[in-house]
């Protein structure tokens, strides 16, 4: 039986409820918020279909001082790619898509400029070539869908398709969003509420109705980075990353900034439009059991079979990344905690049978096979730089893991 919870870290209220023995991931919650600098943010954790840890506290709006409710809803950023290759993997379940067919028989536009083989498969994996657009284009695109996709299907491969992976930060989205649209007839976000948010009971969107705004945790930018001290060198790979981080024509900023204007993270344009690599919005509830749906049964429901789950999380390419300038591992559609070759073991999971997908500031949602875990963390305050950005999320996974083990 889960206990219930108020907390108080300095001026900060914790809420919610924790089974016995994971008292660690409380402890570590509040730790998020005493020194991690969390302003506000909800944890959630299912165990074999059971909440098992369900806490949330601080601000959701610095602004009005609206504290963070049990229903507070949060955009994830690129924790949105697992939910949209959770909706993938699901339509080739149950046969709507084959993930080895060439993109082309779903889209036959896709075809041009030697593009006709890919498969849908490498749209997943990072595989296709395809992370940075020809140019720039309006902001006004994000809610018009077409002239995006029409873009990306005429382009030419920023690399030979599948013979290297490189991150697509945004691009992702649009391309296994738009053959999920050709093989469905329906966009990817009325595909997720009604075969997934709607029968699961969840709170998550990728296009958030209009009624469901007053709801929303507002983004909070991060600190600007510390100035190295003088005389004081930063390591190379470090450097090397500020380097490509500072100049917006660099392949990896093409990839990550394709608007002409900046996409403001709070705006409404953002959450209604479909993007489905970053604009998920969702409840930390809603996360968590969205994995845990798919690594069992919850509330009699199974998302996913184990031979799917085990298809998706297997890795697919590893080592340099086109992109991220780092050696890096794709599973289809998620980080996989699955070893690989020259890559770090990823601190965002649990460990070797984890999949799922973190997000720009230090959003993480994944599952988890062998202890049938479904857990999520999400925050408002943007966490930046080498060691900010995962540094909450491993405090809670590192507490869930011990707990697991005691």
């Amino acid at each position: 039986m889960r206990s219930q919870i108020t907390l108080g870290v300095g001026v900060t209220q914790i809420h919610g409820t924790v089974a016995p023995g994971f008292e660690p991931v409380r402890d570590a919650f509040a730790t998020n918020f005493s020194t991690g600098g969390d302003i506000g943010a909800a944890v959630t954790v299912y165990r074999r279909g059971e909440k098992i840890v369900d806490l949330w506290g601080g601000v959701a709006d610095v602004e009005t001082g609206r504290e963070w409710s049990q229903d507070t809803l949060q955009l994830v950023f690129s924790t949105t790619k697992g939910v949209t290759a959770t909706v993938a993997h699901l339509l080739a379940q149950r046969g709507v898509l084959d993930l080895d067919a060439p993109v082309a028989k779903y889209w036959p536009e896709f075809a041009a400029e030697g593009k006709q083989d890919i498969p849908v498969r490498w749209l997943l994996s990072h595989q296709a070539g395809l992370a940075v657009p020809p140019e720039r284009f309006p902001l006004s695109w994000l809610r018009e869908w077409d002239p995006i996709v029409e873009m990306l299907a005429a382009q030419a491969p920023n690399w030979e398709p599948g013979t290297a992976h490189g991150y697509h930060g945004l691009t992702y989205g649009w391309l296994v969003g738009e053959v999920i649209r050709r093989a469905t007839g329906r966009t990817i976000g009325a595909v997720l509420a009604e075969e997934v948010a709607r029968p699961l009971g969840l709170d998550l969107w990728i296009g958030l109705p209009e009624e469901q705004e007053p709801r929303v945790a507002k983004i909070i930018e991060p600190d600007p980075m510390p100035e190295p001290a003088p005389g004081q060198e930063l390591p190379p790979e470090i450097a090397k990353m500020q380097a490509i981080f500072s100049d917006l024509n660099s392949m990896t900023m093409r990839a990550l900034i394709v608007t002409t204007e900046p996409i403001p993270a709070n705006s409404r344009d953002l959450r209604a439009a479909e993007v489905p690599a970053v604009g998920a919005v969702g409840t930390a509830d809603s996360f968590a059991k969205l994995y845990a749906s798919t690594v069992g049964e919850v509330d009699g429901l199974r998302l996913l079979t184990p031979e799917t789950v085990d298809r998706a999380r297997t890795v697919q390419t590893s080592g340099p990344d086109q992109l991220l300038q780092v050696p890096s591992a794709w599973a289809l559609g998620y980080i996989s905690g699955q070893p690989a070759p020259g890559v770090a073991p990823t601190t965002a999971l649990l460990g070797p049978d984890s999949f799922g997908h973190s997000g720009y500031g230090g959003s993480v949602a994944f599952g988890d096979v062998h202890h049938e875990i479904g857990f999520a963390y999400v925050m408002n305050k943007i966490h930046s730089g080498p060691t900010g950005e995962g540094a909450n999320s491993a405090r809670l996974v590192d507490a869930l893991r011990s707990s697991l083990a005691a």
